[in-house]
């Protein structure tokens, strides 16, 4: 029992970690760096989550290449999302033209 826990109390240390680095990251001036260092802070969160609380490591191969295609179509849908937003013109609109 004491050696299953071990990984856990590390991986909790880990997001407690990754707390203060979330917390401290609120406070610096980052300028547009700021979601992307939120995001992927956020990323290895739910990474460590995933992985060892919710026992993704001891998976097969077939729940992984689910989990693999589920990623793969959201960052194919939040790509074109991004693309989409990027292309309008509402950034600079032209009044009267």
């Amino acid at each position: 029992m004491k050696s299953e826990l071990r990984p856990l109390a590390f991986v909790y240390l880990g997001l407690l970690a990754l707390l203060v680095l979330t917390v401290a990251g609120s406070f610096l001036p980052l300028g547009h760096a700021s979601p992307a260092v939120s995001f992927g802070i956020a990323m290895a969160k739910a990474l460590l989550i995933v992985w060892f609380f919710m026992g993704f490591c001891r998976e097969g191969w077939a729940v992984r290449l689910a989990v693999l295609a589920g990623l793969v179509w959201l960052t194919i849908l939040l790509s074109l999302t991004l693309l989409d937003l990027l292309t309008r013109n509402w950034l600079m609109p032209h009044f009267g033209t």
